[in-house]
């Protein structure tokens, strides 16, 4: 078994997805078939993130040919939400983010998890549903790998030229 889903299966769920027949998902399209585990809107920064990952025609919409991997990324994210929510709440709070991220390899600060809490906790409850989940470990993820083109001798330290810096930050899909 290879981790992707049957084809028909897939196509059925395209369908459903794709409301204008157009061939194409949309970020409209995707936020509307997506859940957080709440009645609010999927966040609509994270669909356009991963219909970014996942336009390879860059058309600001994903084909059938790319939703296999779009919607197996969504589902493994879901797993890896669901196995760190260990309390079953439907969100993260601040010591299941640090137990996340620290089996994701990240050795961050205290300082550092209040600060992500408060950048992706939208409704200020001190928590992360699963989108804004999402959205924090793909930004985590994308500084990270920008940080470390700059840390060639991995000490965590960099010395960078302010329009290096704009730069690299400009130049990030996020």
């Amino acid at each position: 078994m290879s981790g992707m889903p049957d084809q028909q299966f897939l196509w059925n769920i395209f369908q459903k997805v794709d409301r204008d027949r157009s061939g194409y998902i949309s970020a409209d399209e995707l936020q509307q078939a997506l859940s957080n585990g709440t009645w609010n809107p999927f966040n609509p920064e994270t669909v356009r993130l991963m219909i970014g990952m996942f336009d390879r025609q860059n058309r600001g919409s994903v084909s059938f040919q790319d939703f296999g991997a779009l919607w197996k990324y969504v589902t493994d994210w879901q797993n890896c939400f669901r196995s760190f929510d260990t309390d079953g709440s439907g969100n993260i709070d601040k010591n299941e983010l640090k137990q996340a991220l620290t089996a994701f390899g990240y050795r961050l600060s205290d300082g550092i998890y209040d600060t992500l809490i408060r950048k992706f906790d939208r409704y200020g409850n001190g928590t992360i549903l699963f989108d804004d989940f999402i959205q924090c470990c793909v930004i985590l993820h994308t500084l990270t790998a920008a940080f470390r083109q700059y840390d060639t001798d991995q000490d965590g330290v960099i010395t960078i030229h302010y329009e290096q810096f704009l730069n690299m930050v400009f130049s990030l899909k996020i």
